[in-house]
């Protein structure tokens, strides 16, 4: 074979390289296409029978000289290629990601600007009495601090625990932050209780069990109210973006996401904290972070050293759990910080200048 006949195979080569990546290209662009169609009408992305008659006809038509088995492979490679388009092309149209708003969302609560800077949120894990949250109210208002939680429905994990105290909750907590000046933070866990809930709470929170509740984020779409969002207790990343994007697409932007730890073999605390979460979340989402340091660890002998790292990773604020006497609290007692280890935790806060 002369150099000239080699050439002109490779001429050839050469083009049927670029017919090759130009139908590759085309057949992405439709099953981009497809993947739109699937999403709107809720259909899995992967369709295993469809991939099934796509083989057997490769198979069928396949003339050599490549045998079956080295075709089906790169064929297969192309189908696995698709998917990942279709996953990725999705995910970039989430009104969440940070690819669709790149400028960060700052949620705003009276005069405090969620984003912008770090925040701290505490309170009782639950409302149990008028006396017992104003006197945390009392500790907290010394502090700097203007937003106070406190659980009024608490959803449990046995049917024997205390429940909360419902819309009396509510009222105590709103009676106490109107005296001293603070915004309410409370879980909702009915989607019929969203509506009224403005009259009491600043910021709806819906808690880890209630993540994939899909009425009750809808509903929460539904209000102006800014929503603190928590991660499930074995949510992914994306399963939480996706349940953040079930509340923003439905018109409420005032989102917070809430990092509090995913269940994991380790018993020496009550949930393991995902600290790389923060900046992944951060870098993915636009929507503004905070980690809640009392249900991460389920322990308060490290709240400081959880809270230092959280901030240090980026997050936009801290959620802790505060009570005037935490042997006694009706929920969660081993994790609740006195009044004096809450002083503690601000006062190691601000010495690294993260307050």
């Amino acid at each position: 074979m002369s150099n000239q006949e080699l050439e002109e195979l490779r001429a050839k080569v050469d083009e049927i390289n670029l017919q090759l990546l130009h139908l590759i290209n085309k057949r992405a662009e439709i099953i981009q296409e497809i993947g739109n169609i699937k999403t709107k009408q809720g259909m899995p992305r992967f369709d295993p029978i469809r991939e099934r008659e796509m083989i057997d006809k490769i198979r069928a038509n396949n003339n050599g000289p490549f045998d079956d088995n080295t075709i089906l492979h790169l064929f297969k490679q192309i189908f696995k290629a698709s998917l990942d388009l279709q996953e990725v092309d999705n995910n970039k149209k989430l009104l969440v990601s940070r690819d669709r708003h790149p400028e960060d969302t700052i949620v705003t609560v009276g005069d405090t600007e969620i984003g912008k800077k770090p925040i701290m949120i505490a309170g009782p894990c639950s409302v149990e009495s008028e006396e017992q949250v104003s006197i945390v109210a009392k500790s907290l208002v010394e502090q700097g601090v203007k937003l106070i939680r406190g659980g009024a429905f608490k959803p449990r994990t046995s049917p024997y625990d205390f429940q909360g105290l419902g819309i009396e909750g509510l009222k105590i907590l709103r009676k106490v932050a109107d005296n001293y000046g603070l915004k309410v933070v409370s879980e909702i866990v009915n989607p019929a209780d969203i509506e009224i809930a403005p009259e009491y709470v600043d910021v709806i929170q819906i808690g880890a069990r209630n993540m994939q509740n899909f009425e009750l984020l809808k509903a929460a779409g539904q209000v102006n109210t800014p929503i603190l969002l928590k991660r499930g207790l074995a949510a992914t990343i994306e399963e939480f973006l996706f349940a953040a994007e079930y509340i923003v697409s439905r018109g409420n932007t005032q989102v917070i996401l809430v990092e509090r730890g995913i269940r994991t073999y380790e018993k020496w605390t009550r949930n393991t904290l995902d600290i790389l979460a923060v900046p992944i979340i951060k870098q993915e989402s636009h929507l503004p972070v905070i980690v809640d340091i009392s249900h991460s660890a389920g322990r308060k002998d490290v709240a400081i050293p959880i809270a230092k790292a959280a901030l240090a990773a980026g997050a936009d604020g801290i959620m802790v759990e505060v009570h005037p006497d935490p042997p006694v609290a009706l929920s969660d007692a081993n994790q609740q910080l006195d009044l004096n280890e809450f002083n503690s935790l601000m006062t190691a806060l601000k010495k690294a200048n993260f307050f």
